[in-house]
């Protein structure tokens, strides 16, 4: 089993056509950004990871969609292409690397814990981040130590961290995702979960040039 980490550079990147293919509802998308906040994110869980994310499938609608909850705009939902490769704008993509990772149980949760997740995770949606929920974010990550409790002020409540977000989703299907209790779950306690494992490594260039080869 190929774990996340390993994945940055073991795997040989895959064009979005091809990921697009293989992806399943919950799957993860594990980011190593390159952005000021993500270095923070980086530094701060001693990892490589910044942001994680989740995939869902509509095949009804023939599309792959991605929830996360991001910093200044809150939980959004946004189809795969874009997430990958219209960053910010068209044939721009994701500043970094990304990771497509799949958790072995969750073939295994129910229908009704597939609802209960699905019905969670779209009731979240346009939750606003405001400048005091992300200094709360902040200060979470401030008191990133060691079985120290956060104070109850800085709680999270309706406002997410991105793994945040991602493991009340999980939660709803049965699954907990283990972490160290250092004040809030990070990106990196999705990857270092012993039951997840690397699927793709996505490339870094765009949907619609030619063919994808990596840039390292």
């Amino acid at each position: 089993m190929t774990r996340p980490h390993e994945a940055l550079t073991a795997l040989p990147p895959q064009r979005y056509a091809d990921i697009r293919k293989i992806v399943r509802t919950g799957d993860l998308a594990l980011c190593s950004g390159d952005q000021m906040f993500s270095k923070v994110i980086r530094w701060a869980t001693k990892s490589d990871w910044s942001h994680c994310a989740m995939i869902v499938r509509v095949d009804a609608l023939d599309r792959v969609m991605v929830l996360e909850a991001v910093q200044k705009i809150g939980v959004r939902c946004v189809p795969l292409s874009r997430f990958l490769n219209d960053f910010k704008t068209p044939d721009q993509p994701f500043p970094g690397k990304v990771v497509i990772a799949r958790h072995d149980r969750v073939a295994d949760a129910s229908p009704a814990q597939f609802r209960q997740m699905s019905e969670f995770a779209t009731d979240q949606l346009g939750l606003p981040f405001d400048a005091m929920e992300l200094v709360k974010i902040g200060l979470r990550i401030a008191f990133a130590r060691p079985h120290m409790r956060v104070p109850k002020l800085i709680q999270p409540g309706d406002e997410y961290f991105c793994a945040e977000y991602i493991d009340q989703c999980f939660q709803r299907l049965g699954i907990a995702i283990p972490w160290d209790g250092r004040g809030f779950i990070a990106p990196c306690d999705f990857a270092k979960a012993p039951e997840v494992r690397a699927v793709a490594r996505v490339s870094r260039y765009p949907l619609r040039k030619g063919p994808m080869e990596d840039d390292e």
